[in-house]
């Protein structure tokens, strides 16, 4: 009967609900925006100006095109422990080719950096940087 609809395995129904409910919470946290990165007040800055950018590609020839800068300037953050030990050279800057438009002239792409554990982008400067397709004759 009605009764039966509701109470008849219970504890199955309940872990059923239970487990559902985890697996909401546990995509909704996945699939959230990530939120800015909170500095500590102890955490150094330091501003690295000089880091070389490498246009890097899967699958594509990128020896003939070129970048609008081949450096950039980075600040990063981090406890001071690790950021006495961090090298400019440990910064690894890319812009990525994928994906290129022949038919472009010019293309604006962001410039991504990696760091070491510990160490927390800030900024880069330029965000973008331009690749250059090469001169034809």
């Amino acid at each position: 009967m009605l009764r039966d609809i509701f109470f008849k395995d219970f504890g199955w129904k309940l872990f059923s609900l239970l487990l559902a409910a985890f697996i909401w919470y546990t995509v909704q946290r996945i699939t959230e925006e990530p939120k800015a990165v909170a500095v500590s007040p102890a955490d150094i800055q330091v501003q690295y100006g000089e880091v070389p950018v490498f246009l890097v590609a899967t699958g594509a020839d990128v020896h003939r095109f070129g970048l609008s800068s081949n450096v950039i300037s980075v600040t990063v953050s981090g406890p001071p422990a690790v950021m006495k030990l961090l090298q400019e050279d440990q910064l690894h800057a890319t812009v990525d080719f994928s994906g290129w438009d022949e038919k472009s002239k010019a293309l604006s792409r962001r410039v991504d950096v990696s760091a070491p554990w510990g160490v927390t982008v800030l900024d880069v400067e330029p965000p973008k940087l331009l690749i250059v397709p090469p001169h034809k004759p």
